[in-house]
């Protein structure tokens, strides 16, 4: 029909499987709830946060699978009090989602701010495939201060 109007021109913002991807894995984070996070995760999946070579991830290649993941959360996340995510802007894009904003780190008595930009892409089944997030490690480590 001439009269339709292409799904990438009318996207359902709160119901788009990334963003609901992307807030159960915020949601668990908040939540503490390691297995929740891990189950919101296609079995191949892959976590790059940050993108590149840090202190996590040495080689830069990425967490990839369960026991990646795992590790992952056991290293970061779970070392954490808590985490904020405020994002300012959310851009979809087939089955992906970015985020424009900060995460900020709440750990042993100080907070910390990664300011950036964080990705989800979400496979046909909604499961998280791929969370990337673009941030600067120096800038991150010098914005460490007391809480």
């Amino acid at each position: 029909m001439a009269d339709e109007v292409p799904s990438y021109l009318d996207l359902d913002r709160e119901n788009h499987p990334a963003v609901l991807a992307g807030r159960r894995s915020r949601d668990a984070v908040q939540a503490r709830d390691k297995q929740a996070w891990l189950a919101n995760f296609a079995a191949d999946a892959v976590v790059e946060d940050p993108v590149g070579p840090s202190m996590f991830d040495e080689e830069g290649v990425g967490h990839r699978g369960v026991e990646g993941l795992s590790a992952f959360w056991d290293k970061t996340i779970g070392t954490t009090e808590k985490l904020d995510f405020v994002f300012d802007k959310e851009i979809i894009c087939g089955n992906e989602v970015a985020y424009v904003g900060k995460i900020v780190t709440h750990i042993a008595g100080h907070i910390s701010e990664a300011n950036g930009v964080f990705t989800y892409k979400a496979d046909s089944n909604g499961d998280l495939v791929a969370l990337r997030a673009f941030w600067e490690v120096g800038e991150t480590v010098s914005s460490l201060r007391p809480a």
